[in-house]
């Protein structure tokens, strides 16, 4: 649905078209004047932070011997948190204009005017501050390849407006956490984060596809490309094949660092899960969309005990 708006009418957006909550905790407990910010950061939810930052948990447990260390553990989850919200921000900035005129994002602080372009900025700087407090807790290779990843945040709001495939830039981003995390414990790269990267972009491209599809007739309409526009009806192929190739190359990256007999057992319950995602998928509907694609931070953490295990056992 789209929004008939112009400026000096009065938008008409359905009660449950928007996905912005109004009765979160955030307009519980916290200050009217924060309200916005805490909104244009999406802390109220967190989904996007969970696939932002398991990947980190996974690359660091990979990399790690035992117990990964609880530092480090609770560092990740910080900067997820600021580096998402920074991330949503760029984007709001980014796309006020298509916003504003779509029905699910229209009460965005920005597009709704709750916030001016300004006021996101200077919110934008004062996350990247945070996000860069964080990363020179680490050694310097893992500071300058976190530094490295703001290109692509900058990158991918623009991408839906030139090409189909914006989720395979959302994948770069998204999944860099899964380089980090190993260079954290290890002051290097190496083939086992490369192939844990190569895994978490293809599970992107198939979440992210499954996403898109809430939106595809606003999209068509605005001009808003996407892979769930690309693929249309032959969407649950294209995921089978995004989520196989991340499940074979998981446990490849297992298989390089000798992960013990418990991970791929619970890389077996995860990939069942994937099936069901897949086969209880309705393109078509949108809060059935965005429940398989939310039911993916079950998925990563899953990995995060798989892995845990394989260390451990």
């Amino acid at each position: 649905m789209i929004s008939d708006y112009s400026p000096g009418m009065t938008r008409q957006v359905p009660a449950n078209a928007s996905d912005m909550a109004t009765d979160s905790w955030i307009d519980k407990w916290l200050p009217v004047a924060l309200r916005p910010y805490c909104r244009l950061a999406r802390l109220d939810r967190p989904i996007g932070t969970w696939l932002l930052l398991v990947p980190c948990w996974w690359s660091l447990a990979l990399a790690t011997e035992g117990w990964p260390n609880p530092v480090y553990v609770v560092l990740f989850a910080i900067g997820a948190l600021v580096m998402r919200g920074a991330g949503c921000t760029i984007n709001d900035l980014a796309d006020q204009d298509f916003d504003a005129k779509v029905a699910r994002t229209v009460s965005r602080p920005i597009a709704n005017g709750d916030l001016s372009p300004r006021q996101a900025m200077v919110f934008l700087a004062l996350q990247l501050l945070v996000g860069l407090a964080v990363l020179v807790q680490f050694n310097t290779f893992t500071i300058w390849l976190g530094i490295s990843s703001l290109a692509l945040v900058v990158l991918y709001p623009f991408m839906k407006r030139i090409t189909y495939w914006p989720q395979a830039c959302l994948g770069l981003a998204f999944n860099w956490g899964a380089l980090v995390g190993w260079s954290a414990q290890t002051g290097q790269l190496g083939t086992a984060p490369l192939l844990l990267y190569a895994a978490g972009f293809f599970w992107t491209l198939g979440y992210d596809t499954i996403y898109a599809h809430q939106d595809k007739t606003d999209d068509v309409m605005i001009g808003i490309k996407s892979t769930a526009l690309k693929f249309g009806a032959t969407s649950k192929y294209w995921i089978t094949g995004f989520y196989g190739i991340s499940l074979l190359l998981m446990g490849l990256s297992a298989y390089w660092v000798q992960l013990a007999g418990p991970f791929y057992a619970i890389l077996m319950l995860a990939g069942a899960h994937m099936v069901w995602q897949i086969s209880s998928l309705d393109i078509d509907d949108p809060k059935n969309c965005l429940r398989r694609f939310k039911s993916n931070r079950d998925f990563g953490l899953l990995l995060v005990v798989g892995i845990l295990a394989g260390q451990l056992f």
